[in-house]
């Protein structure tokens, strides 16, 4: 079955299952339209940390009904992640390794919408929004050799 991991390819319920991958329990379209309007939280730094945990927690709000907004996703250091971001919808398949020996997967579709450096504008719009109630940050070894490098030639 091929199967390419976009917005579209989620409505076919059936065949992800078929695969033993699970979907998210909340309408996606209605979440982004509603975080593109009224965005809550942007996270900078949308590498596998953020994915594999931060992403993972929103999206188990959203399943539960307990927030109506995804995470906005920016990057100020690697564009090739924003790029892989939106060419998939902002969408993540997650494979978790359990103890036991099994695999959980699961398309992580709380990230509504990736940004860089590049959209300057946009990025001025969520932060003077007033319902913005966070902004978030993951720095790994990439980042602090970044920032030695920046530094050196300051």
């Amino acid at each position: 079955m091929d199967m390419k991991l976009n917005k579209d390819a989620l409505q076919n319920k059936v065949g992800w299952k078929k695969m033993g991958i699970s979907l998210p329990a909340f309408d996606y379209k209605a979440v982004c339209e509603y975080t593109a309007e009224h965005p809550s939280w942007i996270h900078f730094g949308v590498g596998n940390i953020f994915r594999g945990y931060i992403a993972r927690l929103q999206q188990e709000l959203l399943n539960n009904g307990l927030v109506k907004s995804g995470i906005i996703a920016a990057e100020t250091f690697n564009s090739e992640i924003i790029d892989n971001n939106v060419a998939n919808d902002n969408l993540t398949l997650l494979v978790t390794l359990k103890s036991c020996g099994t695999m959980e997967n699961e398309v992580i579709a709380s990230v509504t919408e990736s940004l860089g450096v590049k959209h300057k504008e946009r990025l001025k719009e969520i932060f003077s929004n007033r319902s913005l109630q966070m902004v978030s940050f993951t720095i790994t070894e990439k980042g602090y050799k970044a920032i030695e490098t920046n530094n050196e030639h300051v």
